[in-house]
């Protein structure tokens, strides 16, 4: 701890609430008073080599943050740089000559709150970070117990994991990924969609130990090394219980680690609105999907890989058509967000609760509506046919890279085709590309390389505004803030069915349904990337290009 950080403000000081244009105006009037440059910090780029040399302390007390060095010279952004006083105490603090600029004090509350290297060193700021590991006995019910950081605060690794997993939390993170290389462990971030290191690589010699925390908070062997291990653990941070899966898996190096956060309450509060128009689809795809989830059977079936918010969509679409009349029932491995008025089955393998056999059950239930979770077996597409074919509406999920891809699938597991395409309602195929964030948008000029590699002509992109983001402190520099569905939906008509049937090839069977009005993968996006949602780049990344 520095000398100022006894008497420093921790970042709960800051006003909660802080009118943003009227403390950009009044650092615009400093600014212009002093005939010193105003900084907008709300596109302001840390760096953070630099931001890490300057104790957090004494940017929370001084309420700055530095900009540059130069010749020993240190350009710091401060709220106040009238008052002469605290600038003569950071002056001596520093032992630096300053160079001063004025930014907004709301805009400097949230790089402070926000930054990654300022969450990573939080609790030396602040006392109010404690978590609470919450276990489940053999009957599934809760006990919460405070876990080892109040006996064993001071362990450096304790507080280590603990501030990676608060992190993730904070920077809206869906999993971590500790990868162990030959001298280093590496910390990833997976936020929508694409990893980024959570902060600089960690000695190797610490592995083991990260490793091993890891293992006990979710209760699994840590002197087995040799076999991959699945676990799972509850933290409660601030009043909020998430959910942690845990997979353990031994590499040459050494054994790595991923985990993938379930944050059920905050989106459960997303989830009760839940729509399909939430989702990013396309009004057209989005009127025809409405119009089979509202049948009274058949099958509608959702594909995509892994991670491609299949679950998601399926939710949405059970959203939609719930209501009193009807019962809902779902099995699902995991229950990942629960809905209120649906009954949710959780898949339990080692107790012998599989696909199969749960959907069984469900059918004595005498449900109207049943989702499946994935079908992965040839014994589960089986019943999960015959259901929607006697009756039920059911919805279910398969990994497929497209609409035509499914029926190979189902072939191979050995479904009867006639059956299967008796029972099918419709196939969705969907993607989930990165938003341009809202905040730093700016208009780009495609290079001609770009529209190459995305099979695009100048002359039919003309007139076209091309968006990017420039990268700000809401999104973390990525230019990019949430994800959106891009989907292709392909519709059962008799003449598709009857090409099905005849084992028609591929080709053909795309044919028919672009004639029958289908829009492709490929389609959905670029009309994503002409109404300024998402960039040519990330459609790139996750579409064939024709």
């Amino acid at each position: 701890m520095s000398p100022a950080a006894a008497d420093a403000p921790s970042l709960p000081d800051f006003p909660r609430v802080l009118d943003a244009a009227s403390e950009e105006s009044r650092a615009r009037e400093v600014a212009r008073r002093l005939g010193i440059p105003f900084v907008d910090l709300w596109t302001f780029r840390v760096d953070p080599v630099l931001f890490k040399s300057v104790p957090l302390d004494w940017m929370l007390r001084y309420e700055f943050v530095p900009e540059s060095e130069e010749n020993g010279v240190l350009t710091v952004v401060m709220t106040d740089p009238t008052d002469v006083v605290r600038r003569d105490e950071l002056e001596a603090l520093v032992k630096r000559r300053l160079k001063m600029k004025v930014g907004s004090r709301a805009a400097m509350h949230e790089i402070l709150q926000k930054s990654e290297s300022t969450q990573r060193v939080l609790e030396e700021a602040t006392e109010e970070f404690r978590m609470q590991v919450v276990r489940e006995d053999e009957e599934g019910q809760e006990v919460l117990t405070i876990d080892r950081i109040a006996a064993e605060g001071a362990s450096p690794i304790i507080k280590l994991v603990d501030s990676v997993l608060f992190n993730a939390i904070q920077r809206r993170a869906s999993d971590i990924h500790i990868e162990t290389q030959e001298n280093v462990v590496v910390i990833k971030y997976r936020i929508d969609g694409v990893l980024y290191p959570a902060m600089e690589p960690i000695d190797k010699k610490h592995h083991q130990t990260i490793i091993s925390r890891i293992k006990v908070m979710s209760e699994l062997d840590i002197a087995e090394k040799r076999i991959p291990q699945d676990g799972r653990f509850k933290i409660r941070v601030k009043g909020r219980t998430i959910d942690f899966r845990v997979s353990i898996m031994p590499t040459v190096h050494g054994e790595d680690a991923v985990i993938r956060i379930l944050d059920k309450e905050s989106a459960n509060a997303e989830f009760k609105n839940l729509r399909l128009d939430v989702l990013g689809m396309d009004p057209e795809t989005m009127k025809r999907l409405r119009k089979f989830i509202r049948e009274p059977y058949g099958m509608v079936l959702v594909t995509g890989p892994t991670g491609s918010g299949k679950t998601t969509t399926l939710y949405a679409c059970l959203s939609e058509i719930q209501s009193v009349e009807d019962k809902i029932v779902t099995i699902e491995d995991p229950v990942e967000y629960q809905l209120r008025g649906i009954t949710q089955i959780p898949v339990n393998e080692k107790k012998g609760l599989t696909f199969a056999r749960g959907l069984r059950s469900i059918l004595r239930h005498d449900p109207d509506k049943v989702m499946v979770g994935e079908i992965r077996d040839e014994e589960t597409a089986q019943i999960a046919v015959q259901a929607a074919l006697t009756g039920h509406l059911v919805f279910t999920t398969v990994h497929a890279n497209n609409v035509v891809d499914v029926l190979g699938r189902f072939l191979n597991m050995k479904v009867e085709l006639y059956n299967f395409v008796s029972a099918l309602n419709c196939i969705l195929a969907q993607r989930l590309v990165r938003k341009i964030c809202p905040h730093c948008r700016i208009t780009m000029e495609p290079t001609r390389q770009l529209l190459d590699e995305s099979a695009l002509r100048a002359a039919e992109v003309a007139g076209v505004t091309f968006y990017e983001g420039r990268g700000c402190i809401e999104c973390n520099g990525t230019g990019f803030y949430g994800r959106m569905a891009i989907t292709e939906l392909l519709d059962l008509s008799d003449r598709i069915r009857g090409l099905i049937l005849d084992r028609r090839p591929a080709a053909e069977i795309k044919k028919a349904a672009k004639e029958e009005g289908m829009a492709f993968l490929r389609e959905s996006a670029l009309k994503k990337v002409f109404l300024g949602e998402t960039t040519l780049k990330e459609i790139n990344k996750v579409t064939f290009v024709d």
